[in-house]
């Protein structure tokens, strides 16, 4: 059911102004919410923790937004194809790209540290069709015909997919090489993320990106590409972030994410309606 709502979702994002596109996709989340218990439990959850706040009002206001900002967020994903240089000029302001730019230089690649949050997918398509050597750790879905769909939208726009497992590996050669490695790092989905603070609370989160800083030395540059106006983004590069070997591998990988984290917090902070945590981070 979910891979037919996904070929109908590319074939009218494919197909109609990117504005009617993003009406339809108002109308479903709206649908959608109103019966998404489990989910708005969740959110509901979450938000309470990052906004600091029972505010019953203020909670529905952004996850509403969430639901809302997350279907644009698949439009978006689905007009690929549509996406080009153009586009980019004139609808997605780019604010800091000389930190990619210097990264690069040094050789060594650059770790684009990001998070559920505007659109992630949307920032690597992006950078990949800027001509940027672009690769991208990802969670392979369960229905292969869905992650058949997600590979193909990802190869579009040149995104080069590493799949997490096994593949893995193929990062110290993605970095070696001098290209971009994105890695999302809010939400452990490999089982072997490190208890760290987040928001003040104890929470499990992936440590990849540590790890391939402490093991390469390529820079970590936290990305986000954030949805402003109907159709129009930012998209911020911020300041590289490096962290330091002194024998204690643990305490050193918990040192860098610490630091990273503290600006993820921030983005969510700002942007909470377009954070998608649709499960609970904190257990």
């Amino acid at each position: 059911m979910l891979y037919i709502f996904y070929k109908v979702a590319k074939w009218i994002s494919l197909r109609l102004p990117l504005k009617t596109c993003y009406k339809i996709a108002t109308i479903c989340a709206d649908i959608y919410y109103s019966f998404a218990w489990e989910d708005r439990r969740n959110l509901t959850y979450n938000l309470k923790i990052i906004l600091g706040t029972d505010d019953k009002k203020l909670i529905e206001k952004n996850m509403k937004g969430i639901f809302r900002n997350f279907a644009k967020y698949l439009a978006d994903f689905f007009r690929f194809s549509k996406l080009s240089r153009d586009y980019i000029l004139n609808h997605i302001t780019l604010e800091g790209k000389e930190n990619i730019d210097k990264a690069m230089a040094n050789g060594k690649g650059a770790i684009m540290l990001a998070a559920h949050i505007g659109n992630w997918e949307m920032g690597a398509a992006v950078m990949a069709s800027l001509g940027y050597p672009f690769h991208a750790i990802i969670l392979d879905h369960k229905d292969k015909r869905i992650n058949e769909l997600f590979r193909q939208q990802r190869a579009i726009s040149g995104v080069k997919a590493i799949s997490v497992g096994a593949q893995l590996k193929s990062c110290f050669g993605v970095l070696r090489g001098n290209n971009l490695l994105a890695i999302v790092c809010d939400r452990d989905f490999s089982g072997h993320g490190l208890r760290v603070n987040f928001f003040g609370r104890p929470a499990t989160l992936p440590k990849g990106a540590a790890f391939f800083h402490l093991k390469t030395g390529a820079p970590i540059i936290p990305s986000f590409l954030l949805r402003t106006k109907e159709g129009n983004f930012r998209f911020v590069f911020e300041k590289p972030l490096a962290g330091e070997n002194t024998g204690d591998k643990e305490a050193d990988i918990k040192n860098i994410m610490q630091k990273y984290l503290l600006v993820i917090e921030k983005y969510i902070k700002d942007f909470p309606d377009q954070w998608y945590a649709f499960r609970k981070v904190w257990q």
